[in-house]
């Protein structure tokens, strides 16, 4: 099944799975809309269809698409309005000891233990439980070309890692993974302020966080972030 997305690109092919059991809303059946794989999808092009909701799962582009809800909203962080709050001021002060390496690529084989030990310890109950190699070699070790990795070290030991993609105007956040032991450091805080903090030393707009779903609690963390616009009938408005 196919659908157009956009008057501006409308040759692109979404391709719409069958309804799943969704992974954010309980008793909830899902629907995936996924870009035609077989396209070949250049940074611009990406950089435009994030802005129209969009998000890079491994090798794929995919946006929610379901039948009777559209509880999953896509977020981002104007970065030249943002303001650190009293949290995430001591978060970053807290850090200041951490080493970050940005890069384009990683060392699988250090960085797949600590993967595994945050996917064991912080989300056990999620469809990527129980974590395995193959599968985080497809998720995040099959980087695109303006994929980077941002590690976070103390006294050189791989703690944490950032994955992201540089956009012609953001910084788009993949995914997050640490070591389940340094939760104290807080962090997945600490690598979205990172981000937003690389963002304006490259001149970019915004960092891209997702999808934040009201009545999911995982989701919550993206309202710490201010001000932040959410995509809402077709329009980018800042969250009150």
């Amino acid at each position: 099944m196919t659908r157009d997305i956009s008057p501006d690109i409308s040759k692109i092919r979404l391709l719409l799975t069958e309804p799943h059991e969704c992974s954010y809303l309980k008793d909830q059946l899902a629907t995936t809309a996924f870009v035609d794989p077989e396209l070949n999808i250049d940074t611009a092009l990406y950089g435009r269809m994030s802005a129209m909701g969009f998000r890079r799962s491994g090798g794929y582009l995919y946006q929610p698409m379901c039948h009777d809800c559209n509880a999953c909203v896509p977020a981002r962080i104007p970065v030249n309005l943002f303001r650190r709050n009293r949290s995430q001021k001591r978060c970053w002060n807290r850090n200041s000891d951490l080493e970050v390496n940005q890069s384009d690529g990683i060392d699988i084989d250090e960085h797949y233990p600590v993967y595994n030990r945050y996917i064991s310890g912080r989300h056990h109950e999620g469809d990527m439980y129980p974590p395995n190699r193959p599968q985080f070699e497809q998720f995040l070790g099959q980087p695109w070309e303006c994929s980077n990795f941002l590690e976070f070290r103390v006294e050189g030991s791989l703690v944490g890692c950032a994955v992201i993609d540089v956009l012609p105007d953001a910084i788009s956040a993949i995914y997050t993974y640490f070591d389940p032991v340094e939760s104290a450091r807080s962090l997945g805080t600490l690598a979205v302020l990172f981000q937003i903090s690389l963002a304006q030393k490259l001149g970019l707009r915004y960092v891209y966080l997702g999808y934040w779903i009201q009545d999911c609690q995982k989701m919550s963390y993206k309202t710490n972030y201010k001000p932040l616009e959410l995509l809402q009938e077709n329009n980018w408005k800042i969250s009150e």
